[in-house]
């Protein structure tokens, strides 16, 4: 079986690890000293050299080596011992499986007894969060007394939930995530030594998707290299996922061009095709924050393809950098939100709808225009439809007084306490209901106004539209017919105004009533 890259190049000397300077010029002197401590904590992101520099320590506590500056040397019995994971006096213990007061009962009653090999027993307990609070108690004195001849090293990725009684046991060390460039630089050696061929370009991205864990980075390059190709840019995008795909191209184009028909049929023929919508929401999210960095003028930190990175450049000067921020944000929700329940594509449809409904249609951008999302010139003015203008509404268009069955001021503030009385199998209802811009009563009829008619379509069928009667007829013991319609007020209709009438129809697109005769 082949080894993995991760375990082939674990360091196996102090000068050989990598990011973590600090923490080991603390335990080299220590060793140099012969002033060894009993407990240690280790604690930092995964992947970061934590077991690693624990396995070290033990290995350097045990070395035959006369010289203390040799140590560990790699060349005593000892140390061929832990390399080679046959050290018997080096315990590891997963503390995500044995995290109970049993386990630390077991290892309190075969602490005491002397090392089989070396001159140190060392417990090396892994994710040690993961203990319970007895287990912690149960440790805690044998980390405050342990027997001469025992070293513990406790490693943790959430060191917050460490008790203080155990921190303060403990000689504490904070690793770091490793630098993107140290990364490459070990990527590189690793590739060369294994005969793999990978542009620096891929090996910078496996770099930044590792978010700073060597380990992750290892794995990833040698997840890439089992393709048995050479590691380009586009090859390490397709496998970890982060390609731009034209599914990407066709969203961000249906909002540029204020089309959100074609943009959930984008959406759907991927999502049928068996695409994930969260990590479509993420690709997304990636595209858009190219975007960002080429406003800003970052381009350089743009991973892409020289095709992709000519579309982004154009889609860079289309939008302003607010909308970019604000798509972004919106896409971040998608890509995070858990509510979409059974139906998947919810969340996604939401992100366009909420896009589209604050985003006015593109005009192609001028000559006079300039890039990096700074403001574009103006397009002529244009006479606006009568329903996005605000009409002055005289008192001959109103209807006779029609006293609301419920006030809807009422039902605004109730509305969250509403949705929250949901079960979890409706959370996809939920969803809508919080996209809810305008609540208003009319006699008996209670009107919900959306942003679009996507919205409207997903919100207007029967079983829910039920469920919000019901909900309403619990709270306020009042029975109220339902109405969905689009709207772009955020309010309510004013008192006397039919909500079937022109007036209701013109508020509802954003209009407002300036003036009323006697």
């Amino acid at each position: 079986m082949t080894q993995a890259l991760y375990r082939k190049y674990r360091p196996k000397q102090w000068d050989t690890v990598i990011g973590q300077d600090h923490v080991i010029q603390t335990l080299t002197n220590s060793i140099k000293a012969d002033r060894v401590g009993h407990a240690y904590l280790f604690a930092g992101p995964r992947g970061t050299g934590k077991t690693t520099v624990a396995r070290l320590l033990a290995k350097a506590v045990n070395c035959l080596n006369e010289d203390p500056k040799q140590r560990p040397c790699n060349e005593c019995d000892h140390c061929k011992a832990v390399n080679e994971n046959r050290f018997m006096d080096l315990i590891e213990i997963d503390a995500a499986s044995n995290n109970g007061v049993d386990d630390v009962r077991d290892l309190r009653d075969k602490i005491n007894f002397a090392p089989t090999q070396g001159k140190y027993k060392v417990y090396i307990i892994d994710e040690v969060h993961m203990m319970s609070g007895g287990a912690f108690n149960a440790l805690l004195k044998t980390l405050e007394e342990p027997p001469p001849h025992a070293i513990f090293v406790l490693a943790t990725t959430e060191i917050h939930k460490i008790p203080a009684t155990v921190l303060s046991r403990c000689q504490r060390h904070e690793f770091r995530r490793v630098p993107v460039d140290e990364i490459v630089s070990n990527l590189k050696e690793i590739a060369a030594s294994e005969n793999i061929q990978a542009d620096e370009e891929a090996l910078t991205l496996i770099a930044r998707q590792s978010a700073g864990g060597m380990r992750d980075a290892q794995s990833l390059l040698d997840q890439l290299s089992s393709t048995g190709t050479k590691i380009t840019l586009a090859l390490a995008q397709q496998v970890l996922g982060t390609a731009t795909s034209q599914t990407v191209l066709d969203v961000i184009a249906s909002i540029l061009d204020h089309q959100p028909a074609r943009g959930l049929e984008t959406i759907h023929h991927a999502l049928d095709s068996g695409a994930d919508p969260r990590s479509l929401a993420r690709q997304i999210v990636e595209y858009l924050r190219g975007l960002m960095l080429i406003q800003m003028g970052n381009a350089e930190q743009v991973e892409a393809t020289r095709e992709v990175k000519t579309q982004m450049e154009s889609h860079a000067k289309a939008f302003t950098s607010t909308d970019v921020l604000r798509m972004m944000k919106i896409f971040n929700n998608a890509a995070t939100d858990l509510r979409g329940g059974w139906q998947p594509s919810l969340s996604l449809e939401l992100a366009l709808a909420e896009i589209v409904d604050d985003t006015p249609p593109q005009s192609p951008p001028t000559l006079g225009g300039t890039q990096g999302g700074a403001p574009r010139t103006p397009p002529e003015p244009v006479s606006a439809p009568a329903a996005e203008s605000k009409p002055e509404v005289k008192k001959e268009a109103l209807s006779p007084e029609e006293k609301p069955a419920l006030n809807s001021g009422d039902i605004v503030k109730a509305w969250k306490s509403l949705i929250n009385t949901l079960p979890k199998a409706q959370a996809n209802l939920g969803a809508l209901m919080n996209s809810v811009k305008m609540i208003d009563v009319q006699g008996k009829t209670l009107i919900l106004g959306m942003a679009s008619d996507v919205l409207v379509e997903k919100l207007n069928k029967p079983d829910q539209i039920e469920t919000i009667q019901r909900l309403i007829k619990d709270h306020f013991h009042v029975d109220l017919s339902v109405r969905c319609v689009v709207t772009n007020a955020k309010g309510k209709l004013p008192a006397h105004v039919s909500q079937d009438g022109m007036v209701a129809a013109a508020i509802q697109h954003g209009g407002e009533i300036v003036d009323m005769d006697e």
